[in-house]
């Protein structure tokens, strides 16, 4: 079993920044790729970025490109997405999340991942 800790949420004025951390923990940890998503009240959880764990390739959202920037640490089994240029419509709840393996509906979507984190609150005012 894997274990994934968010860490790094809080309160921003629009324009601010922040880093979000996400520890991998338990069995020997393996990933094909780590993911970040987001939940916002009454909205449905939706993609954000994720990074392929070997290579290093990223993706992103649209709404977040130019913007957030998604890494890891191979070392320290942890991924981070750096977030500059907040905006309070990126007011959510981030979660992490990692996938086993590859499949074939992409890493935009949820079902393509196997453990997920419990989430830390994002709250960008304006």
């Amino acid at each position: 079993q894997v274990q994934l800790v968010e860490s790094g949420g809080g309160l921003v004025q629009a324009g601010g920044s922040l880093r979000l951390s996400c520890a991998a923990s338990g069995r020997t940890f393996s990933s094909y790729a780590m993911g970040w998503f987001r939940q916002a009240p009454g909205k449905e959880r939706e993609f954000v970025a994720a990074i392929t764990w070997r290579a290093g390739t990223t993706f992103y959202v649209d709404s977040v490109k130019g913007r957030f920037t998604i890494s890891r640490d191979i070392a320290k089994n942890t991924v981070y997405l750096q977030m500059n240029s907040l905006k309070p419509e990126d007011t959510a709840v981030y979660y992490c999340a990692a996938a086993s393996y590859s499949r074939s509906n992409g890493l935009g979507v949820r079902e393509a991942y196997d453990y997920w984190g419990q989430g830390t609150q994002v709250t960008v005012s304006s």
